[in-house]
């Protein structure tokens, strides 16, 4: 989902392959990935980084989130995957809001618990979290403890990962989610690839080059 849909998305919310047997250059060549805008250092020495970008928003990722969990599961142990949610500059959707929450959630160990819940509320409650009253009563609801959970919402922390995904975001240079990165080199997605499962063989055959580089 490009820029402007995921925005026009949430303003509605608030009112109501083929690539698996081909090399890595025939990919590119078939345009099914792109190279970053700029290289994104790996986060672990000797590891192969894959990261997916979402917003809990967006109806794609929340369509992919089974599919893409199930295939992260069975990576092999040379590769680390970590989710980044993203955060659009917006004055009409709380992307900041979701990706405060995600991390909030990440660091009070909560995140198995609780991640496909906020993708729930979002989609099929229809909960807009739209400011932060809303994620707190959210949190509240799943049993969390509010306060404790406003804390850790508005600490360093949390600050400090989300510009961090900011900085990861905006060097691989995707415009939309949900977008697979592959080792802060390449990054393809269903609509360059042209489906989910495409985009996961296309991943997967980069992160076999990156293996071998």
């Amino acid at each position: 989902m490009k820029r402007r849909e995921l925005i026009q998305s949430a303003v509605a919310l608030s009112v109501m392959g083929a690539f698996g047997g081909l090399s890595p250059a025939l990919a590119q060549d078939a345009g099914a990935f792109r190279k970053v805008r700029r290289e994104v250092p790996r986060s672990t020495p000797g590891k192969i980084d894959v990261v997916e970008f979402f917003w809990y928003g967006c109806i794609h990722c929340y369509n992919f989130e089974p599919k893409v969990n199930a295939w992260h599961k069975k990576l092999p142990s040379d590769v680390v995957f970590t989710k980044i949610p993203i955060a659009y500059q917006s004055q009409r959707v709380n992307f900041q809001g979701h990706q405060r929450l995600y991390y909030t959630l990440e660091t009070m160990g909560k995140l198995d618990m609780a991640h496909s819940k906020v993708f729930e509320a979002m989609h099929k409650d229809k909960k807009q979290l739209a400011n932060d009253e809303q994620i707190f009563d959210f949190a509240e609801s799943i049993g969390l403890k509010r306060e404790e959970f406003a804390n850790v919402f508005k600490s360093f922390g949390v600050n400090a990962k989300c510009a961090q995904a900011k900085t990861i975001f905006e060097a691989y240079g995707a415009d939309g989610v949900p977008t697979l990165g592959i080792d802060g080199k390449f990054f393809t997605s269903a609509s360059i690839a042209g489906s989910e499962d495409n985009a996961i063989r296309v991943a997967e055959a980069l992160i076999r080059r990156q293996r071998q580089a």
